[in-house]
């Protein structure tokens, strides 16, 4: 499925790019999870971004402190997209991978209904916290996000009936 992303104003953008040694492999593993629960887009190989803001600029700095830490080489660059068929090209790689993240806790929440009593609410709670998760790296949110939120309600709605 491909999301078309309008942007209004342009995107200003902060880059991470680095190189890591091959050997040991763990902190290279490690970089790559936290790269990935940042939800960046992968601009290229060893280069990564996520729309600028005080917050992810800060985050992307701790990362590249963790590459060098592990003997890697690592620098933060602020820029702009070219043209903004790139800047959307970015944008709706990002939003791509998080509406997949969406449709997930869709169908969950949509399986959960079926569970028992007690399964439903610790599922509901798991829920709960991914979707936490997955919008704190929605960028630019996609229209998954809205009924993923609704999908989560109506599994609590299901949940609190039970208990009635």
């Amino acid at each position: 499925m491909h999301i078309t992303i309008s942007l209004v104003a342009r995107v200003s953008w902060v880059f991470l790019a680095y190189r890591m040694p091959r050997e040991p492999s763990t902190p290279r593993i490690a970089v790559w999870r936290e790269l990935r629960r940042l939800g960046v887009a992968q601009v290229g190989d060893g280069l990564v971004a996520l729309p600028h803001d005080a917050r992810t600029r800060e985050q992307l700095e701790w990362v590249a402190d963790e590459v060098i830490e592990a003997g890697g080489e690592a620098s933060i660059w602020l820029a702009e997209a070219a043209s903004a068929a790139q800047e959307r090209a970015i944008a709706s790689g990002m939003a791509d991978a998080i509406a997949g993240e969406y449709r997930a806790v869709i169908a969950e929440a949509g399986a959960a209904v079926a569970e028992a009593s007690g399964q439903r609410r610790r599922t509901l709670g798991r829920l709960r916290r991914d979707l936490r998760r997955i919008r704190a790296r929605d960028f630019f949110p996609p229209a998954e996000a809205e009924l993923a939120r609704r999908a989560v309600e109506s599994l609590a709605e299901a949940a609190e009936a039970v208990q009635r």
